[in-house]
């Protein structure tokens, strides 16, 4: 739905709610697919918003519920609270693995509260799903989905699909298992479609399937379905045991997550900042100051090395002229090169064994850069000093080799201390370059000016 869409249907829906025309809203919103409504719902003030949510059918209820801002869960369980059949009613509707993702947000009095609003084998659902570590594979999984026995024929399995299917995530693959209910196999549902239905399930099987462990962590599920270009994968314990599937909608969102996550961090923050018109002023504070006052500590490193060349400088002030463009070349090249490492080590495109080869290549790289950047640097200082054009042509091929080094590998050494490789932030590797660069530039000039 087009944005002059929902503005429409928004002034249309807000006054109705004020006129009290709730039927005729009940019988339009019948109509609208759930993600529009999820977005209508957010652009409602908070009552209104409750109102709408209200008139929605059960089950349409749950699918907008589960696109909604964690946010506006929250406000809407709270609205809820005092309904509590229709609360359950909805927390029992949900898919596990929405549901496992809002309780973990919750705290742990509230999560249990609303745990014990569910019924028995929803609730087995849910505490087996909540047992896993929060970043690891089993709480991203539902345990909705459709497996078939190995000795089946296909009429049978087939009648199992229609009579178990309607609550399955997807159907689009079928999970074939062994009286031990160990998983042996998937297959498309075309391939039993097709199949004549005397034909054994395990005639049509090649043994031959990717799974997830549910131990694992979330991004090795991101790596899985990048490479095997999957719908939806099956999940297992230690012994094999299917327990469950991740779909790949569930998997985009921890993607996006981690995306997020590895931005704030290459912005030198603690952690990534959610929703930040809604955030406080205090915790925008605490989330940036650490970092900042790192930096700051630093920083003073460089401006010790700038006062130690203090004679250099006024024996040949032009020198002064240069230095901010020079260091800010080494910082610029760092940059580039662990933007383009952070990447390649995230999406399993590098690994630690490559970090020599892409050494070489990057220092290949870094001189033809440097080369090329002090020829222009060159000609700018023609104008200006033409003393020192050697010692400043010099110190750019030098800062941009240091600086894209640096910014190599630090991503490379962040991951080897098991430390996420985006907290190779880009101030950090800045001000690294920045310290080398003026040790460098000034030793240079000390050099060749032979002072």
């Amino acid at each position: 739905m087009q944005t002059n869409s929902i503005d429409a249907l928004n002034q249309q829906i807000k006054e109705r709610l004020k006129s009290g025309q709730f039927f005729a809203i009940r019988r339009k919103a019948d109509n609208w697919p759930a993600p529009d409504i999820a977005v209508l719902i957010e652009t409602l003030d908070d009552e209104q918003a409750v109102v709408l949510f209200r008139l929605l059918r059960r089950a349409k209820a749950a699918h907008v519920f589960e696109l909604l801002s964690l946010k506006q869960q929250q406000a809407l369980i709270q609205a809820l609270a005092g309904k509590r059949k229709r609360l359950a009613d909805l927390l029992n509707r949900l898919s596990p693995d929405d549901r496992t993702a809002f309780f973990g947000e919750l705290p742990g009095e509230i999560t249990q509260k609303l745990l014990n609003m569910l019924n028995e084998k929803e609730q087995n659902a849910a505490v087996h799903l909540l047992g896993y570590p929060q970043e690891s594979i089993g709480r991203l999984m539902t345990t909705n989905y459709v497996a078939v026995k190995n000795h089946w024929t296909v009429d049978q399995s087939l009648k199992h699909i229609r009579k178990h299917g309607i609550d399955s995530e997807t159907i689009n693959v079928i999970y074939v298992v062994n009286e031990d209910f160990k998983l042996i196999d998937d297959l498309r549902i075309r391939d039993l479609i097709l199949a004549e239905p005397q034909t054994k399930i395990q005639e049509l099987m090649d043994n031959r399937f990717v799974s997830l462990h549910a131990d694992a962590d979330q991004e090795t599920a991101i790596q899985t379905f990048k490479k095997y270009d999957r719908i939806a994968l099956p999940v297992t314990d230690s012994k094999g045991i299917l327990i469950g599937i991740v779909t790949v909608d569930d998997v985009l969102d921890v993607a996006e997550d981690e995306a997020t996550e590895d931005f704030h961090k290459f912005g030198s923050l603690q952690d990534r900042v959610l929703e930040p018109l809604q955030a406080s002023v205090g915790f925008l504070y605490r989330k940036r100051i650490a970092w900042l006052l790192a930096l700051v500590a630093v920083n003073i490193i460089s401006g010790a090395a700038i006062a130690s060349f203090e004679d250099t400088i006024q024996t040949m002030v032009a020198l002064v002229f240069f230095l901010p463009l020079l260091i800010d070349s080494g910082g610029n090249a760092g940059s580039q090169s662990a933007t383009i490492m952070v990447r390649a080590l995230a999406t399993g495109e590098a690994y630690m064994k490559d970090w020599f080869k892409l050494l070489i290549k990057e220092c290949q790289v870094a001189i033809l850069l440097g080369v090329t950047m002090a020829a222009g640097v060159a000609i700018i200082a023609g104008f200006r000093a033409p003393d020192i054009i050697p010692v400043v042509a010099m110190t750019m091929v030098c800062i941009v080799i240091v600086g894209s080094v640096v910014g190599l590998s630090l991503p490379f050494l962040f991951t080897r201390l098991g430390m996420d490789p985006a907290a190779a932030s880009t101030p950090l590797i800045t001000s690294i370059a920045d310290i080398s660069g003026v040790l460098i530039y000034f030793s240079l000039a000390n050099w060749y000016l032979g002072l």
